[in-house]
């Protein structure tokens, strides 16, 4: 292993989550660069294909968070 920190993309949903992200944002605290979100209406609606293709285009890690 690299000294390269993981690529980790996280399916968040958009009223929680997705909200709590913003607010960080909002509040000017930072989270490592090298997370990915991507918002959904709804984490229950997600395809298993959605992260597989995450996988696919080189993530390290994906995650879920409702």
């Amino acid at each position: 292993m690299g000294d390269s920190e993981p690529k980790v993309v996280a399916f968040c949903c958009t009223y929680c989550a997705y909200a709590a992200a913003d607010l960080a944002g909002a509040m000017r605290l930072q989270y490592s660069p090298n997370v990915r979100i991507i918002k959904l209406l709804c984490t229950g609606k997600v395809e298993p294909l959605y992260l597989l293709k995450a996988f696919e285009a080189g993530a390290d890690a994906v995650m879920v968070v409702g």
